[in-house]
């Protein structure tokens, strides 16, 4: 077992760097545990436009390196792995770090939510080249040109809305012809011109590896079974977030989609654990209000260590 810590952040994107340059800078050594997904969504995009303080914007993975470093120049140790295992029921909470245990007085989740795909055998390599989750981060690239959204629930026709202000046509694809979105949100969509729908359809494949980026896809009717090709510029995913929750599922109160339930600013139904991001974020999803949400943690940390003491 290795030395208790006095903090211990689980997640190394915005969220999880920002609350270890704020645990840092208040002397209290925090050790982040970077996960599986070192760097979060961010990592996964291109130029992000809209984190202020960069007029010509900055590239996602060196957003969340540049927080890294600044962390690690307070004294952040990081380490490599992600939680096996999490006992939150006593203090110091213990954590299984691919096999060896950590105790910590405190502890902020910062660990994010990962997009579903589609397990297309092109879509993990097209991302950030035209595949992309995020409608808010990447719609501007898509200005004049032709999008298509996947999915059929709010979030889909919300984002397929958004997208109509920056392309020339936005296909909707839904595999039934029975959409989950509110009434609302739905009509919405359908009475905005730009926006197509192509019902009783899945995506089997999407084009080009070769170039480097999205250039059309194949579709099917899941009725009549014909198949048949289509351009397209923007390809978007929008069939909702897994939250990385399921190492403390049972331990810290969280909805039925698994995101974290807030007991007030970034506090959690366990003293001394705390959230941060997207986590327990299901509706805003930024860069900003993730780095925003570890200030926050971290701020809640410090302040729950210094009245024990520490």
């Amino acid at each position: 077992m290795s030395a208790l810590r006095n903090v211990v952040i689980v997640g190394s994107g915005c969220a999880g760097n920002t609350a270890a340059v704020y645990t840092a800078r208040a002397n209290l050594k925090p050790l982040v545990i970077k996960g599986h997904e070192p760097g979060g969504q961010l990592s996964m995009t291109t130029l992000v436009e809209n984190f202020p303080g960069f007029p010509e914007g900055i590239h996602g993975p060196d957003l969340v390196e540049n927080i890294r470093k600044q962390a690690e120049n307070f004294g952040t140790e990081y380490k490599e792995g992600a939680v096996l295992e999490a006992d939150l029921s006593k203090r110091p909470f213990r954590l299984n770090i691919e096999g060896e245990w950590i105790e910590t007085r405190t502890l902020i989740i910062a660990s994010g939510a990962s997009a579903r795909w589609l397990g297309l055998p092109n879509e993990q390599k097209l991302i950030g080249h035209g595949v992309s989750s995020c409608a808010t981060c990447d719609g501007f690239f898509y200005r004049g040109k032709k999008i298509m959204v996947i999915g059929g629930g709010d979030s889909a026709m919300e984002e397929a809305n958004f997208l109509t202000r920056f392309g020339s046509e936005v296909a909707v694809v839904h595999r039934r012809d029975q959409f989950r979105a509110s009434k609302i949100m739905l009509a919405r969509a359908q009475s905005n011109p730009k926006v197509k729908f192509l019902t009783n359809t899945v995506v089997d494949d999407i084009y080009d590896v070769g170039q480097k980026l999205v250039t059309g896809v194949r579709l099917r009717n899941t009725v009549t079974g014909a198949v048949w090709e289509q351009e397209v510029d923007g390809f978007f995913v929008a069939i909702g977030h897994i939250p990385n929750t399921k190492v403390f599922r049972g331990q810290i109160e969280t909805d039925a989609d698994g995101y974290i339930l807030t007991k007030g600013g970034a506090k959690t139904n366990v003293p001394g654990v705390f959230h941060a991001g997207d986590v327990q974020d299901r509706v805003y999803k930024q860069a900003i209000t993730a780095a925003g949400m570890g200030c926050m943690a971290a701020m809640e940390a410090e302040r729950f260590l210094e009245a024990e003491g520490h």
